[in-house]
């Protein structure tokens, strides 16, 4: 198993589903005008979000919110799908980097900006040597962290979701207070960044390690 594909492969997949997230809800907002370039994806006043003054901030070219919804359904799939089947082969990682620009200008959201950048520096690397951050780290912590890559992945998945469904609902258990549930649900973005980072460093230990190659 290349450790670096599927951590890629995760990443582009999370951004996929916070674009499809971004479309759905712009597209509830229905066939009118966005009346700009930067939109809330969440409309305000729903009853099913604590937000009231909406959310999910966005930029869209597309000035109709259920057109831009739909287009950015769309391509968000076919991110998903992408980042899936081919981020590996060659050119991989450029176009997904074309795609999730369009994501982005389709109204996919702003905040999976570093997101995308970080999966597209990283899918460079998949089979290519990682000599550089050898020297920036141990060989005792690197070799104490390869075989935890998998673990850490899943961590930072659940806490980036975690921050997904508080930017979109607000709901977490016996928190009622706005500010409080601000607080939680950027330290769990900031948190799974901070995981996120480990774990691709373990999964470069692990390919270097095992000397995995993903067939392209």
């Amino acid at each position: 198993m290349n450790a670096t594909r599927v951590i890629v492969s995760t990443l582009g997949v999370l951004t996929g589903i916070s674009g499809i997230n971004h479309g759905f809800f712009e597209a509830l907002q229905g066939n009118h005008s966005t009346g700009g370039f930067i939109i809330n994806a969440v409309g305000k006043g729903n009853s099913w979000t604590v937000w009231k003054n909406g959310g999910e901030g966005a930029f869209t070219v597309i000035p109709n919110f259920l057109l831009t919804g739909i287009l950015t359904i769309i391509v968000g799939a076919l991110l998903i799908g992408w980042s899936i089947a081919f981020i590996h082969k060659k050119r991989g990682s450029t176009v997904f980097l074309l795609i999730a620009l369009m994501l982005f200008l389709l109204g996919g959201g702003v905040a999976q900006i570093p997101f995308i950048i970080l999966t597209w520096a990283v899918a460079t690397r998949i089979n290519k040597p990682l000599n550089w951050w050898k020297k920036a780290f141990s060989a005792d912590f690197r070799k104490s962290i390869a075989n935890k890559w998998v673990g850490l992945l899943i961590v930072s998945c659940f806490m980036v979701l975690l921050a997904l469904e508080l930017a979109i609902f607000g709901f977490f258990p016996y928190v009622t207070d706005l500010n409080l549930l601000q607080l939680i649900c950027w330290s769990n973005l900031s948190g799974g960044a901070v995981i996120l980072l480990i774990s691709i460093i373990a999964g470069f230990e692990y390919d270097s390690e095992h000397k995995v190659i993903s067939k392209s």
